[in-house]
Formats: structure tokens, C-alpha cells, sequence
């Protein structure tokens, strides 16, 4: 995992409408950086969920949120209208920005060993650096953990 103070490295993925998206697009700002494992599946769907729902309180505090997976950008378009998701969800076919992001590798599932995007959300601060990190994220409530740590005095690893 990156550290608290690392610099966030730079991406440059399309989005669900096939519109390019860069962090450097976010400077001055803070990011959340969500990485998920597959569109449309229940953990998935869970967390995308949640942010969607707490956009407004992201918004509030000037907070963008983008969530990131190996997903194809058609299937990201099916996702986001499925569940009228009103934030970027970024394709990483390839695992690229994942693996720049430490969350991308080799997994295990029911007896198969396959490479994929691992659950972790990066907390990105308006000067580009890290500021907290979350591994291996469960899904429900975590965009109001993230919300949380906004609110607190500290914004701080997890």
C-alpha cells in the first residue's frame, strides 16, 4: 500500500461515458480514489451505493470521488445507469493504475488463483499527496467512515 504523504500517482483512465479523467484534474481539491474488484456485484454495488448516497456530503466539503476497477467502460455505463450513479467510475482494463495504487494482484477465489483489483480507497489532499488509506475496505458504511475521517481533526492512515 502507498503511505500517508506519498505523492498520489497520476492516472489517466475513461470514464462510464468514455470521457478522460486524470487526477491532476482534481489538484487543489481532495480525491477519494475507490478501488473495486467488479461492477454489479453485491459488494460492489454496495459500496458504489453508499458514495452515491453520500455525494452530497462529499460535495458539501468539496470532496470528489472516483471509483476505479478492470471493468470495461461499457460495463461501467451499465452499472452507472443501472443504479443512476452520479460520480465517475473509471476503466482500468488492464490493472495499470491499480497496480500504481497498490491494489491490483493476484487473488484467490472458490480454488482459482486469478489477477484482480484488490478493495482500497486512497484519500487524496489538494496538494496531490496521500493522506489516508484504507485497505482491504468492507463495503458497507465505508463512504461514511471516509466521511468521518473528513469531519475529524486528523485525516489519518486506517
Amino acid at each position: 500500500m502507498l503511505d500517508v504523504g506519498d505523492d498520489a500517482p497520476e492516472f489517466e483512465l475513461s470514464n462510464q461515458h468514455g470521457e478522460t479523467v486524470r487526477r491532476s484534474d482534481f489538484e487543489g481539491q481532495r480525491l477519494v480514489v475507490y478501488f473495486y474488484p467488479r461492477a454489479n456485484t453485491d459488494g460492489c454495488t454496495t459500496e458504489a451505493r453508499s458514495f452515491d448516497d453520500a455525494k452530497p456530503e462529499f460535495d458539501d466539503r468539496d470532496v470528489h470521488v472516483v471509483g476505479i476497477s478492470d471493468d470495461p467502460v461499457d460495463d461501467l455505463a451499465d452499472f452507472a445507469a443501472e443504479y443512476d450513479l452520479d460520480f465517475d467510475l473509471l476503466s482500468d482494463e488492464f490493472g495499470e493504475v491499480a497496480t500504481l495504487y497498490e491494489s491490483y494482484g493476484e487473488k484467490r477465489m472458490f480454488g482459482n488463483t486469478f489477477d484482480g483489483v484488490f478493495r482500497n480507497t486512497y484519500l487524496v489532499g489538494p496538494d496531490g499527496t496521500i493522506e489516508a488509506v484504507y485497505e482491504g475496505v468492507t463495503p458497507e458504511g465505508h463512504a461514511e467512515e471516509v466521511l468521518a475521517d473528513l469531519d475529524g481533526a486528523e485525516v489519518a492512515a486506517d
